[in-house]
C-alpha cells in the first residue's frame, strides 16, 4: 500500500521515515498538511523537536511494530 494511504492510520502513532535519498528517521505522527508532514522528534534529554517533511522527498513510512513479549534475561 502506498504510504500517503497510511497517513490517517499512523496519525498520533511512532513511525519510521525513509527518504528517497537513503536516510531516515522516526518519530511521531503529528499533522498532515500542505504537501508535507510534521512529526515530533527525541533529541537527547528531555528535548523534543518538530520538524517539517515535504512529502516528494519520502520514499515510505511504515509504523512501529509491536513489541514481543522477551523472556526475562537474568
Amino acid at each position: 500500500m502506498p504510504w500517503q494511504y497510511k497517513l490517517s492510520y499512523l496519525m498520533g502513532q511512532p513511525i519510521g521515515i525513509s527518504f528517497i535519498n537513503g536516510q531516515g528517521t522516526s518519530g511521531v505522527l503529528c499533522k498532515e498538511f500542505d504537501g508535507k508532514i510534521q512529526i515530533i522528534e527525541y533529541l537527547y534529554n528531555t528535548q523534543f523537536a518538530i520538524k517539517q517533511y515535504d512529502k516528494e522527498i519520502i520514499q515510505d513510512i511504515h509504523g512501529f511494530p509491536s513489541c514481543q513479549k522477551q523472556p526475562r534475561l537474568h
